[in-house]
């Protein structure tokens, strides 16, 4: 569907899994060379590359945890060294807990904040430093969330991640747009995750995350992958520094849908 894509080199973090391992399956499918990064399970890595091999695609899959620099900075190593190139940088690794947030401990705080916000500061260092030093206009991909505008109770360290995720997305992109460097944001609502798949599975509490978004419906990790292919390929080559919601309308204030208000 995007015939520029083919070829092209992505770092996918955290992709051995829900948003990552569809965004990675279908890159494959775009004829796309994969960096599938993985943090622990070895298994679930190996599962992504054999549903990318039954595609077609050529993908590679390395261990690293983006709250630890070092890592971070060998994973984008590793996709350089093994495919020659990087042209796209993706940073999905994230995670949420809820606590009220009088009670959480800093240690909570600091995990959230380190993978979500930290992590993906220094993946999007680690690909802008190789960009730049190889004259590449490159691209890099954050992923958000609708709560970098609305707010979470009990959530207050993965809000504050995302908000911080949303202003890092907005200042690297003004610095970098003379080069040619592009980046942007991805903000998915609820979307059917392995994270979500408890609550999910309840029909009443399913029910209840389904009347927050006005379309009605929990959406799908594909629908994300296929936002994702777009704001890499050149059709989107105009756009930098943008929030891209997919969210069946959860940011448009659902509660007034039908006039109310």
């Amino acid at each position: 569907m995007y015939k520029d894509l083919e070829g092209k080199v992505v770092c996918i973090t955290g992709s051995s899994t829900g948003l990552g391992k569809a965004m990675a399956i279908r890159f494959a499918k775009e004829k796309a060379k994969v960096v599938v990064n993985y943090r622990s399970s070895e298994e679930e890595a190996a599962n992504v590359l054999e549903e990318i091999k039954k595609v077609g695609g050529e993908a590679i899959a390395v261990k690293a945890d983006v709250t630890v620099e070092e890592e971070v900075v060998a994973l984008v190593q590793a996709g350089i060294k093994h495919f020659g190139k990087l042209d796209i940088m993706i940073n999905n690794a994230g995670l949420e807990n809820p606590v009220p947030s009088h009670e959480m401990p800093l240690s909570d705080w600091n995990r959230v904040i380190n993978t979500n916000l930290t992590g993906a500061f220094i993946g999007c260092r680690e690909a802008i430093k190789y960009f730049v030093e190889n004259n590449i206009k490159g691209n890099v991909i954050n992923m958000s969330s609708v709560h970098e505008r609305i707010p979470w109770p009990l959530f207050v360290h993965y809000a504050a991640s995302k908000g911080g995720i949303k202003l890092m997305t907005e200042t690297l992109a003004l610095e970098y747009a003379p080069k040619g460097i592009r980046v942007n944001n991805i903000g998915p609502g609820a979307i059917n995750t392995p994270i979500n798949a408890e609550k999910f599975a309840d029909p009443v509490q399913r029910a209840d995350v389904e009347s927050l978004v006005p379309m009605g419906y929990i959406g799908e990790p594909e629908e994300i992958a296929s936002v994702a292919v777009w704001l890499a390929s050149s059709e989107s080559s105009y756009v930098t520094g943008i929030t891209l919601f997919a969210d069946g309308g959860m940011t448009l204030y659902p509660s007034f849908q039908a006039g109310r208000g």
